[in-house]
């Protein structure tokens, strides 16, 4: 699956190659250290906080918890 931001696509790659390794040769052995794929993930967020800005997606409504609260209740009405 593409990133939301097509600048954001080979970031992603890259994060979710570095993922699926860590995943099934590390975490699955029991080694729960996820540092391996950190900077990955930091340059992939960097870029996906970037392409929201420039599409006027407001971050902190992203980031809200919509579960189980009476916002989610009033959306199912």
């Amino acid at each position: 699956m593409n990133s939301i931001a097509e600048t954001c696509n080979n970031l992603k790659r890259e994060y979710d190659g570095c993922f699926k390794l860590w995943f099934s040769e590390k975490f699955l052995k029991g080694d729960l250290d996820d540092s391996m794929c950190s900077n990955h993930f930091k340059l992939y967020n960097q870029c996906l906080q970037q392409a929201m800005k420039d599409q006027n997606i407001n971050i902190d409504e992203v980031n809200m918890a919509h579960l189980g609260t009476e916002q989610e209740k009033k959306t199912e009405d």
